[in-house]
């Protein structure tokens, strides 16, 4: 995390949300912490491994794997949309948790980081491998941020954020998860 030693002055912070729509949202989930919504997404193969994802009314989400992976390296590859899941839902809480504590941000990147292989060549005859051996083994994540706070404030807005993230949560808590050929 990066924040300016000296005082500096900012010219422009980053477009605000809307801090009493936040406010209304929390008491929502205070009123009822049990609430939960569906995301909704329909992939379609397009051919080789590029993939096509829908997601409401926005243009789809392409996914392709890497040459070296037989793909056609058309668009990131799965394991980088997860990680840009992870930036965007980490993005959005540190956000969040900055409106919230009255912080405006000038500057917010994430740098995101993930060791990951695939040698059981996704179960068509590649090494055997257990479920816990596959998948991300290890996520970095650096955030770089400014605003009107200190180092130490600008840090526990990040902590805070990680510790309440759906995705990063979803990342490290098991979750039920469900397959099976549609109807």
């Amino acid at each position: 995390m990066s924040a300016s030693a000296a005082p500096t002055t900012v010219s422009a912070y980053l477009r605000p949300i809307d801090r009493d729509g936040l406010a209304a949202f929390a008491e929502k989930g205070r009123c009822n912490p049990g609430s939960r919504s569906t995301n909704k997404v329909h992939t379609v193969v397009d051919g080789q491994y590029r993939t096509l994802s829908y997601v409401g009314d926005h243009a789809p989400v392409v996914v392709d794997e890497p040459l070296h992976l037989f793909g056609e390296n058309t668009a990131p590859a799965p394991g980088e949309i997860v990680l840009s899941a992870l930036g965007g839902c980490l993005a959005v809480g540190i956000t969040a948790v900055a409106t919230w504590k009255q912080v405006r941000l000038s500057r917010l990147e994430l740098h995101l980081e993930g060791d990951i292989g695939n040698p059981a060549a996704w179960g068509a005859g590649g090494a055997e491998k257990m479920p816990a051996d596959m998948g991300f083994q290890a996520i970095r994540v650096k955030v770089t941020v400014e605003g009107d706070a200190s180092r130490e404030e600008l840090d526990e807005i990040v902590r805070h954020a990680n510790l309440y993230s759906p995705v990063a949560n979803s990342m490290r808590n098991p979750i039920a998860f469900e397959i099976g050929l549609a109807d």
